[in-house]
């Protein structure tokens, strides 16, 4: 039986949401043989597990940079079919909560979000069931991590984190700290290279600040590389 630890973290309408903390990685649903899955398919636990893991004080793999999600609502998406940009296969995705069009065209995408998770989501991030469910817990975490990075808050004039009139905060996409070719540092060096270029390889030259150790605790399963 996983255990389970409890995190009250406190939401927009004033109450209290309780996070239980599942020791163990959410994975995809499994269909029978011969069955059409839907193309997405909502999955509650893993923005739990998100937000437990990452997000909220304590968390067993908290990270201080998704701070100011602690108050976000974010909705998660297993996605059944597979995805590609520019030939690179796409295993996860985020993106702001934000409908377009006519009347009817933004009621029928709210419906949709509520239907799928029950209220509007400050942030959708969508993950590819295919990979998640044979890659292992430290990509995964990454993936999972990755995808909350991109989630951020505007600032305002000053630097600092942006809020509305009312005190809500204003929630931006953000892009990636490194915009660089492989082949481009390999020539020229990581100095040379774009943006964070530098920051990263740097990063990557220390030892990991997450261990194994934390991510099994967080995810609960073999670290089997696939």
């Amino acid at each position: 039986m996983p255990t389970l630890r409890r995190h009250n973290r406190k939401r927009r309408n004033g109450h209290h949401m309780s996070v239980a903390t599942v020791h163990k990685r959410p994975r995809p649903p499994e269909f029978e043989p011969g069955t059409v899955p839907p193309d997405f398919i909502p999955a509650p636990d893993l923005a739990n597990w998100a937000m437990a893991s990452f997000v909220v004080d304590g968390a067993p793999l908290e990270n201080p940079d998704h701070q100011h999600l602690r108050d976000a609502i974010i909705g998660c998406l297993w996605a059944t079919i597979p995805n590609s940009r520019h030939m690179v296969q796409v295993v996860g995705q985020a993106e702001r909560s934000q409908f377009q069009g006519g009347k009817w065209i933004k009621a029928r995408q709210e419906q949709q979000m509520r239907d799928w998770f029950g209220e509007l989501p400050d942030f959708i991030l969508t993950f590819d069931a295919g990979y998640a469910s044979v890659c292992d817990d430290g990509s995964f975490c990454a993936l999972v991590e990755h995808e909350l990075a991109h989630c951020g808050q505007a600032l305002d004039k000053f630097g600092g984190p942006k809020f509305t009139r009312d005190g809500q905060p204003v929630y931006v996409l953000k892009g990636h700290d490194v915009e660089e070719f492989v082949c481009i540092v390999r020539r020229y060096g990581a100095g040379r290279g774009a943006g964070k270029t530098l920051d990263l390889v740097q990063a990557a030259m220390q030892r990991p600040s997450v261990t194994a150790a934390a991510i099994t605790g967080a995810c609960g399963t073999c670290r089997t590389k696939f």
